[in-house]
């Protein structure tokens, strides 16, 4: 079977049956964003309870991992310890079939639960998506990051407590400009033309 395969053989289907299981999964692809994600090669600790109800499983539990990204104000690298909870009903084959009559078992629009594949019920799609809606949007090293400096691009919380840059009005950032170059003098001219032989 697949990693995030559980076989419910030893649940039978007599509502109220129970069985728990905890299991340490790889994770194959990244779970998350560019910005921050759960790495492949990490692994998610599953500590699940499985029930039996009238038309299915019922999966509760919780899975435990770790994401690595970085900051979006400083850019430094962080990691993020996860404890999500796990809830899912997986119904029996041919228990949920879309009502085609006008009924009122099922409205066409009504999102199907997942099945289960004969005996076995698979985890991957439910882990996957409680994971990656556990993770922040934005990250943060921490919560009063103040980022980094927008003249120089230092970490400002690595920088000294008074760092700053002379600011120039742009108004006046032309006549700085000029101030900076040097500006020919006579002595310059005559200097240049002693240089000269007479023709």
């Amino acid at each position: 079977m697949k990693p995030y395969q559980i076989s419910t053989h030893d649940l039978g289907r007599r509502a109220g049956s129970m069985r728990t299981l905890a299991l340490d999964v790889p994770v194959a692809d990244p779970m998350g964003t560019e910005v921050i994600a759960v790495p492949a090669g990490e692994e998610v600790a599953l500590d699940l309870r499985l029930e039996a109800v009238m038309d299915g499983v019922l999966v509760t539990g919780t899975a435990q991992t770790r994401a690595a990204g970085e900051c979006v104000r400083c850019l430094a690298p962080l990691s993020l310890d996860l404890d999500v909870d796990i809830t899912e009903m997986f119904a029996y084959p041919g228990t949920q079939e879309p009502s085609k009559g006008g009924g009122d078992e099922h409205d066409e629009d009504e999102e199907l639960l997942p099945e289960l594949e004969g005996e076995i019920l698979d985890l991957e799609a439910t882990v996957t998506d409680a994971v990656v809606l556990a993770l922040p949007f934005r990250p943060l090293c921490r919560a009063d990051c103040p980022g980094l400096c927008p003249t120089c691009g230092v970490r400002l919380a690595d920088a000294e407590p008074d760092h700053a840059h002379e600011q120039i009005d742009p108004r006046w950032s032309a006549l700085a400009a000029l101030a900076g170059a040097e500006i020919p003098t006579e002595a310059d001219d005559d200097s240049e033309g002693a240089g000269e032989s007479p023709q």
